[in-house]
This record gives C-alpha cells, structure tokens and sequence, in this order.
C-alpha cells in the first residue's frame, strides 16, 4: 500500500512489536502506533481501509473491536477481518492445546464465513466478499516440521520435494476456495465488508 502512495499506520498495544516493525519497515517506514485496537487514537471516520488478521479471535466478545473499527472508517470504508475458520482440523488441535493449558496463543475463539459475515451485517456493514485459504503447507507437514525440530532435524518451511503435485495441489485449491461450501475446510476465512 506504502508503495501505491497510500499512508499506513500500524496499531498495536506491544511496544515490542513496534520496534520490530520499525526495524523491518526500512527506509519506507509505515506509521507506527502504541494503542488499543478497543479505543483507537484516531477520529471518527479517518480510514478508507481497516485491516486486521489473527486479532478477532482473541477477544471473548468481538463487538468492541468491530464497533471501534466501524468509528474510525470513513462512509464507504471497507473493513477486512481475517480469522481462524471453524470445522478445521487446526481448530481440533488448538482446543485440545487450549484444554491442555499448551497453547502458545492463549485462549482463541474461531468462526464461520456465516457468524462472521452476520457478524458484520449486524454493525451496519455490507458484505462484499468471504473468502478463505487453506494452509500452505499443510497443517500436517507444520507438525511432522515441529516434530523434527525437536530432534534437531530441521525441514524447509516451505518443501520443494513434491514439485509439480505441489503446484496442481495448489490450483486446484485456488478454484476450489471460490466455492462457498469450501469455506468451510479452509484453516482460515476472512471477510470484507463496506461500511454503509
């Protein structure tokens, strides 16, 4: 966006992930600023796009950060909201972490393309588009990878072994996801949604 002539801003309560956006943002800093998402330093109606992605689901209640999201974008703003999807296999396994007191993001809630479009809706939003992706790679190498790295064996984040499959894999799940029902068994979904 920086790139395209567009003033970004950065909004996050960790004033160590502010130091480390600053370091990798380069000569081309975005705008960086220490605040609650819940209660943005901003004026009614500043952004023509908010965006956030593995945020929603850390909250109990999603109203408060929804609710300050519609404040602070302008009439015809358009917010995106990426987050974990429901029926997932991640969503077994970061429950039973959860359960286990092992999971390395607390507590987390998830959604469906329907809750979280309804979601929206309920503020006052048009939905535009739902969208989702499955993990790449797969949620079943990130751990075999995890596994071995326990044993000092370490795995390319992203394999290269499967070559040519890989890459029809991926087609193939890039035509897929257009299909509503689909989103269903993607890792994560997001929404975007015009403010009316």
């Amino acid at each position: 966006m920086r790139a395209l002539g567009a003033d970004v801003y950065l909004l996050d309560y960790s004033r160590e992930s502010l130091r480390i956006i600053r370091l990798l943002s380069g000569e081309d800093p975005v705008k960086v600023i220490l605040g609650d998402a819940r209660n943005c330093p901003f004026g009614a109606g500043t952004f023509d796009i908010v965006f956030h992605q593995g945020l929603l689901e850390h909250f109990h209640s999603p109203w408060h950060l929804l609710r300050e999201n519609a404040r602070i974008l302008k009439k015809g703003g358009l917010l995106i909201v990426d987050v974990p999807q429901t029926f997932h296999v991640y969503t077994l396994m970061k429950h039973l972490l959860m359960i286990l007191g092992l999971w390395f993001g607390g507590w987390e809630r998830q959604f469906t393309p329907g809750s979280l479009s309804g979601l929206l809706e309920k503020l006052g939003f048009e939905v535009i588009r739902v969208y989702g992706d499955w993990s790449r790679p797969g949620v079943i190498y990130k751990i075999i990878r995890q596994v071995f790295m326990k044993v000092r064996i370490v795995l390319p984040m992203y394999p290269k072994f499967l070559g040519a499959f890989t890459v029809r894999w991926y087609r193939l799940q890039s035509r897929l996801r257009k299909k509503r029902l689909l989103l269903y068994t993607v890792l994560s979904i997001g929404v975007i949604a015009r403010k009316i």
